[in-house]
């Protein structure tokens, strides 16, 4: 039976760190959900250090259903290195565990698709059309999803936005007003220019407004984040390069999508036996920030702030909370918007259960985490949601809506810009 091999297998060293205190139990969503040891953080340690020996289909099962929300990395006391060795011990099981076909293929896909702007523009009309069907909401009905739940998630989730926007293009830059504080780079992303575009054009004039000349370069198409999470190890490493390669000019690149910003300040060890690249990888993550880390640091706002009179509920992306440990920049902005009354919801810590790929490959519990965390977000009586990261918008969006009440969700920027429009 086939065992980790030798090319980046998780460290003994840093499996051996952990303790099993058990703090990071009621953090681990799966957990909270199952009451499972092996579907807990301290658990999927376990398995990883019998992976050195051999990878079996419970050990993989085990693996896929972690979300890879480093929940647990916020709260363990012992400093377990969890998100670098669950990274290493996916790749593992790529290279070294056989899926069935249809697994690999609907990976395969999900990958070709979402990673290239130019085929998701190419879909964007097939998009409109669902929604003007009312497909995502017949996704919803809880017959369908158990029928086809792979199918029923990817309709539920699938964006609804205006083909003028999905098609369109941002400027290539920014000026900067008044006395020039910087030149930055805006990495646009793969699913965020297209569906988001909006949340770059406001991130851009937000950041134009405090005084940063921004630059938004038409490539890389794609930081890598979504394979480099699954454990897609070279395709990753391919866009982890590119990205270097196509930004690493700038003094700084600011990104406001959670998942890409955790991806892009993790190079370092996604490309660290690489002598070419090591060190440039290393150089370029110390050039990565979210664009509410810069303007946080940046000070006090230089534009003023005009009233937007809304209660909004903040949801914590994992992968900017936790895997970026950038929780009180965005809260900090938003509460210098005058009008705007910020709410915190129960379970801040839990996933929202989009994480990446995983409500496509793990719809059922993905979906119970997605209620779950619409729910806690409806309680706040909350106009609105604000949530940095499209998979978190995507995710809340439909389970507010399969619970019969709407939220609209916000990325943090959105409000910033509308807090200096006239028009509004």
């Amino acid at each position: 039976m086939a065992a980790w091999d030798d090319t980046r297998a998780p460290a003994l060293e840093l499996i051996d760190d952990c303790v099993h205190c058990g703090f990071c139990l009621p953090t681990c969503p799966t957990y909270v959900l199952w009451g499972e040891e092996m579907d807990s953080p301290r658990g999927r340690i376990v398995l990883m250090k019998q992976g050195h020996e051999a990878i079996s289909a419970p050990l993989v099962e085990h693996l896929d259903r972690c979300l890879g929300c480093m929940a647990c990395v916020t709260a363990c006391p012992s400093g377990v290195k969890y998100d670098l060795l669950l990274e290493d011990a996916r790749a593992q099981v790529e290279r070294n565990f056989d899926r069935p076909p249809l697994e690999r293929l609907q990976r395969r896909l999900v990958f070709e698709l979402f990673t290239r702007p130019g085929r998701l523009r190419a879909v964007a009309p097939a998009a409109a059309v669902a929604h003007r069907l009312g497909l995502p909401r017949l996704a919803r009905r809880p017959r369908l999803r158990r029928l086809v739940p792979r199918l029923a998630a990817l309709a539920a989730v699938t964006p609804d936005v205006p083909l003028r926007r999905a098609l369109g293009r941002l400027p290539s830059r920014y000026e900067a007003r008044g006395e020039r504080r910087g030149t930055v780079a805006l990495l646009q992303g793969c699913v965020q220019r297209v569906f988001f575009a909006h949340v770059n054009d406001a991130t851009a004039r937000v950041l134009a407004a405090e005084g940063f000349e921004v630059h938004v370069p038409r490539l890389p198409r794609c930081c890598g984040a979504l394979p480099l999470h699954a454990g897609a190890d070279p395709q990753a490493r391919a866009l982890a390069k590119e990205t270097i390669a196509r930004l690493e000019r700038y003094d700084r690149v600011v990104v406001n999508a959670a998942g890409c910003g955790s991806a892009m300040k993790d190079y370092g060890h996604v490309l660290r036996d690489e002598p070419a690249w090591a060190e440039r990888a290393e150089r370029f993550s110390e050039r990565v920030q979210d664009a509410t880390e810069l303007l946080a640091a940046a000070g006090p706002p230089r534009a003023a702030r005009r009233p937007v009179a809304m209660r909004v509920a903040y949801h914590d992306a994992c992968h900017l909370a936790h895997a970026q440990g950038v929780r009180a920049q965005p809260r900090e902005l938003l509460r210098g918007v005058p009008a705007l009354e910020l709410v915190e919801p129960a379970e801040w810590e839990l996933c929202c259960g989009s994480a990446g790929i995983y409500n496509l490959v793990k719809p059922e519990p993905a979906a119970e985490l997605g209620e779950r965390k619409a729910r806690n977000l409806l309680a706040t009586g909350a106009d609105a949601v604000v949530a940095a990261n499209p998979g978190c918008a995507l995710q809340i969006t439909a389970h507010s809506e399969r619970l019969g009440r709407p939220l609209p969700v916000y990325h943090p920027m959105e409000l910033l810009a509308r807090s200096l429009d006239d028009d509004r």
